[in-house]
C-alpha cells in the first residue's frame, strides 16, 4: 500500500484524537462534559452493536443488558468485596461474556424476529435479576458508593478527567473493531449478512463467526456500563431495560449501520437529542415522556428514506458528484 494511503486511513482517527484532546477544555459547562461522557460510553457499545447487526446481519434487543452486567460486576466487586475497580472490570468482560456465550449458542440459531424476541426476553430476565435481586444488587434502591477510577495517584474523579479516560478507549474500541472488520473475519461477517447459505457453501463456519462476533459486541457493551457505573458511582436497574436497547439500535441504525463510523456519529445525535428533550420537557412538562415517540419517528423517517443511514446517504452522495465529474 502506497505510504499516502496508509497515512489517509489513520486521519480519521488521529482527527477524533484532536477533537477528544481539545474537546473537554474548551467546555467549561459541567454538564457539557457529562454529555460529552455519555456520548462516549454509548459509542463504545453502538460500536460492537455495529458489529453484530451491520455486518453480521443480527439484531439484538438485549444489549442494556449486557451493559448492565458490566455496570453491576464493577459495583458488587468493589462495594461488595473491596475488589480494585479495574480487575472488576475485567471479570465484569468475563462475566458478560460467559453469559453472551451460553445464551448465545441457542438464540443465534434463530433468524429475522425471532431473534429480536429472544435477545428482548434476555434482556427482560436479566433486569428482573436486577431488580429482585435483594441485598446483593440492592434491588430497587441499586447500590451506591462506587469508587471512582484511578491510574496510580491520578484519579479521575472530574467529569473533564473522565473524558480523557472514556474517549480513549472509544478509539481502541473503533482501532478494534475496525481490524476485524477489514480482515478476513470481516469478510465472512459480510457473506454472512449477505447470505448464510451462500457463506456457508465458500466454507464460513457460520454459528461460530455470529457466535463470536455476539460474544466481543456484548464486550464492548459490558466495558461501557463498567464505566458509567465508575462515573456515576450509583446505579440501579432503570438504565439498563428495553427503552435503552432499543435507542442503542436506533444509534446504530441512524448513523449507519455498516460503518463503524457510523454507529460512532448515530451515539452522538441520539444522545444529543435526548438530551434536548430532556431539556425541553423541564420546560413544557406537557412532552415529557414522549421521547420514544420522536425518536420512533426518526427510525421511520431514517428507515423510508436513508436506508443505510447518515454514512450510506454520504456514501451515496459522493458516489454521485464522482459520477457527474466523470460524466462532466
Amino acid at each position: 500500500m502506497p505510504r499516502r494511503k496508509w497515512w489517509l486511513c489513520w486521519l480519521p482517527y488521529l482527527a477524533l484524537a484532536l477533537v477528544a484532546g481539545v474537546l473537554p477544555l474548551a467546555l467549561h459547562n459541567a454538564y457539557h462534559l457529562s454529555v460529552l461522557i455519555l456520548i462516549g460510553t454509548y459509542a463504545i457499545i453502538a460500536i460492537g452493536l455495529s458489529l453484530l447487526m451491520g455486518y453480521a446481519g443480527q439484531v439484538s434487543l438485549g444489549h442494556a443488558a449486557f451493559y448492565g452486567l458490566g455496570a453491576y460486576a464493577s459495583a458488587i466487586g468493589t462495594t461488595r468485596y473491596g475488589l480494585d475497580p479495574w480487575l472488576c472490570i475485567m471479570l465484569g468482560m468475563l462475566l458478560t461474556a460467559t453469559v453472551a456465550y451460553l445464551v448465545g449458542r441457542p438464540t443465534l440459531q434463530l433468524r429475522g424476529h425471532y431473534l429480536a424476541m429472544a435477545t428482548l426476553g434476555i434482556g427482560i430476565i436479566v433486569q428482573i435479576i436486577f431488580k429482585q435481586g435483594g441485598d446483593f444488587t440492592g434491588g430497587f434502591s441499586g447500590i451506591a458508593g462506587i469508587p471512582r477510577l484511578g491510574i496510580g495517584p491520578l484519579v479521575f474523579d472530574t467529569d473533564r478527567k473522565f473524558c480523557y479516560l472514556v474517549w480513549p478507549l472509544v478509539i481502541v474500541g473503533l482501532l478494534l473493531a475496525s481490524n476485524v472488520v477489514n480482515s478476513r473475519v470481516g469478510r465472512a461477517l459480510r457473506a454472512i449478512h449477505d447470505s448464510e447459505v451462500a457463506a456457508r457453501s465458500c466454507g464460513v463456519h457460520v454459528s461460530a463467526l455470529k457466535l463470536s462476533i455476539f460474544v466481543l459486541s456484548a464486550a464492548f457493551a459490558s466495558v461501557a456500563g463498567s464505566l458509567y457505573a465508575h462515573n456515576i458511582t450509583f446505579i440501579s436497574p432503570d438504565p439498563f431495560g428495553l427503552h435503552f436497547s432499543i435507542m442503542l439500535v436506533i444509534m446504530v441504525i441512524i448513523g449507519g449501520s455498516r460503518s463503524l463510523w457510523g454507529a460512532l456519529s448515530g451515539a452522538a445525535i441520539i444522545t444529543i437529542l435526548g438530551q434536548v428533550l430532556l431539556k425541553l420537557s423541564e420546560k413544557i412538562p406537557a412532552i415529557a415522556g414522549l421521547d420514544s415517540v420522536f425518536f420512533g419517528v426518526i427510525l421511520i423517517i431514517a428507515v423510508m428514506f436513508i436506508p443505510g443511514g447518515l454514512a450510506g446517504w454520504l456514501k451515496s452522495l459522493r458516489r454521485s458528484r464522482r459520477a457527474v465529474e466523470e460524466a462532466a
